[in-house]
């Protein structure tokens, strides 16, 4: 499978590149500092590429003729303005010009209450987080709502809390929250990033995931 990664150097688009190589993936992995290193730099079926997320035209040879497309985009500490949000619409429309169909984001599942929450996140815990992530929060609700509408085939990955851990047995769950799932790795986050993309099923829907 073909691959593209934006956020490729984060701390969870690293593993989706190392993960993607391992199970023989090609992976253009988009970068906008030429000085940002990669994992597995030598590896033949790696292709890193320097260009600009935020302008469509920059990026649409990197989804162009790909199988997927991977957006690991993340913001940096509390803030990031719109970070998320303006890097999907960007993907959205350059993916939009050349064709390209499968689409995987990276949100969290903090901003959201459903019936996967326990009581105690639901009356305690996230409102306190919408408190004090106000704007990481409106920014990946505002990247939800744009890829729900872009006709692609998407799937929005909401994981927890994340951590620098090991990788161990996790848990999902389709379209809601994981119950008592306040935790993953980004190692794990990324295992399931690329189970969704071979899960066809998956399109057109969110997965949440945690211990």
């Amino acid at each position: 499978m073909k691959i593209t990664v934006f956020g490729a150097t984060g701390g969870t688009g690293r593993h989706v590149v190392e993960q993607a190589l391992d199970a023989g993936h090609h992976v253009t992995a988009v970068v906008r500092d030429p000085a940002a290193r990669l994992p597995r730099s030598g590896d033949p079926r790696l292709d890193p590429v320097i260009a600009d997320v935020m302008r469509p035209g920059a990026i649409e040879a990197c989804v162009s003729g790909r199988d997927a497309v991977v957006s690991a985009l993340g913001p940096r500490g509390r803030g990031g303005g719109q970070v998320c949000a303006q890097g999907a619409q960007s993907i959205i429309t350059a993916m939009r010009a050349t064709g390209a169909r499968r689409l995987i984001v990276v949100t969290a599942s903090g901003h959201v209450v459903d019936e996967g929450d326990d009581l105690l996140n639901r009356a305690l815990v996230k409102p306190l987080l919408r408190r004090f992530l106000r704007e990481g929060f409106a920014d990946f609700a505002r990247t939800e709502e744009l890829v729900r509408a872009s006709g692609l085939d998407w799937t929005i990955m909401r994981p927890p809390r994340l951590t620098d851990g090991a990788r161990r047995p996790y848990r999902t769950a389709l379209d809601r929250n994981v119950r008592g799932g306040i935790t993953i790795a980004r190692a794990d986050l990324a295992h399931a990033v690329l189970a969704a993309l071979d899960d066809p099923a998956t399109a057109g829907h969110t997965i949440s995931l945690g211990y």
